[in-house]
């Protein structure tokens, strides 16, 4: 019979390590994903130049000011060498 105790206390101890490590893990994961994002947007920052939620630019308009920045007009044009693109319907 102490077979069948140990094996039961095996399967009990293994039981309460899953369901606790589960339950920290919950608790964990918002503190953890937080961490995890913060150093993300350190990493990018470095890469592309700076935080893109802290730009200096916003800070230092006054409230109220209206400000329009002109971006450049597309300038796509066709290829005369490829020809005219028309537009057809399938009929049936």
């Amino acid at each position: 019979m102490t077979t069948m105790d140990s094996f039961l206390q095996t399967i009990l101890i293994i039981l309460l390590v899953y369901y606790g490590l589960k339950i920290i893990f919950k608790f964990s994961k918002p503190y953890l994903m937080k961490y995890i994002a913060k150093k993300a947007n350190e990493r990018f920052g470095k890469a592309f130049g700076g935080d893109p939620f802290n730009n200096s630019s916003t800070k230092t308009k006054e409230e109220g000011k209206i400000t329009i920045d002109k971006s450049q007009a597309n300038t796509k044009t066709s290829n005369p060498e490829v020809g005219e693109y028309v537009d057809y319907e399938d009929v049936e």
